[in-house]
């Protein structure tokens, strides 16, 4: 890959934290970091400041409508040759009390965003070599994979983000950009400790974000349009 720029979403706290860290620091690269928390964006870019590469805070909030606008803005043109869906939106509920606006929620940001960025993003990814689409899913979104009660919606916007990434790759199959989801099991982030109080995970979102980030600029060439598994366990 060439040093194109690479954004990551989800980006103040987590596996799309480390991704960025590892990114900047280890692989040199640039990278758009996004997220809504403009504190938390500054931490990483100072620490990441004495690196071979660079990051570029962008505070937004990615379900407002303006979002894309100013993603572009900070581009001003320049290439993207990877891209990291690590936005991640979790409510969890008693089964029946679940409502619309927790659906709505749940699929805009988890499922719909992704397919936003990327389709308003064509001309910046198309291009060779190949950009790299990564969609960070969870194992809760996996066909067949142990489900939870109390996650059905966030199980559910999470399969709908694996189904994206198939189809997301059959769309772009002509502009030079491959597309994959990560369904990611239990990292120890402030979201799984959410979602199961007490439980303590295996991988630190240091480990599963160096991972990320080499799947980013390796796994293209060997994967496109795939839904992979990346879990030691689920809780």
């Amino acid at each position: 890959m060439d040093q194109g720029i690479i954004i990551v979403t989800g980006a103040s706290r987590g596996v799309g934290r480390e991704t960025a860290h590892e990114l900047a620091m280890v692989h040199g690269r640039t990278v758009i970091a996004i997220a809504r928390d403009a504190e938390k964006l500054e931490t990483l870019r100072v620490g990441t400041a004495d690196g071979p590469g660079r990051v570029e805070p962008l505070a937004i909030d990615l379900a407002d409508e303006q979002a894309l606008t100013y993603v572009r803005e900070q581009l001003n043109g320049r290439r993207v040759i990877g891209m990291v869906n690590a936005t991640g939106l979790l409510i969890k509920r008693t089964f029946g009390e679940w409502t619309a606006a927790d659906a709505q929620r749940l699929f805009h940001l988890n499922a719909v965003v992704p397919l936003l960025l990327a389709q308003g993003l064509q001309t910046e990814l198309a291009g060779d070599p190949p950009a790299h689409i990564v969609n960070i899913g969870s194992m809760g979104g996996f066909q067949g994979s142990v489900k939870f009660p109390g996650l059905a919606l966030y199980s559910a916007s999470k399969a709908a983000l694996a189904n994206l990434t198939e189809c997301m790759a059959e769309e772009f199959k002509d502009r030079g950009v491959r597309c994959n989801c990560l369904c990611i099991g239990a990292v120890d982030t402030d979201m799984l400790r959410e979602a199961f109080p007490g439980y303590r995970a295996p991988v630190s979102p240091a480990q599963m974000g160096a991972y990320v980030a080499r799947f980013l600029l390796e796994g293209h060439n060997f994967f496109n349009g795939k839904v992979l598994p990346v879990a030691l366990s689920t809780p």
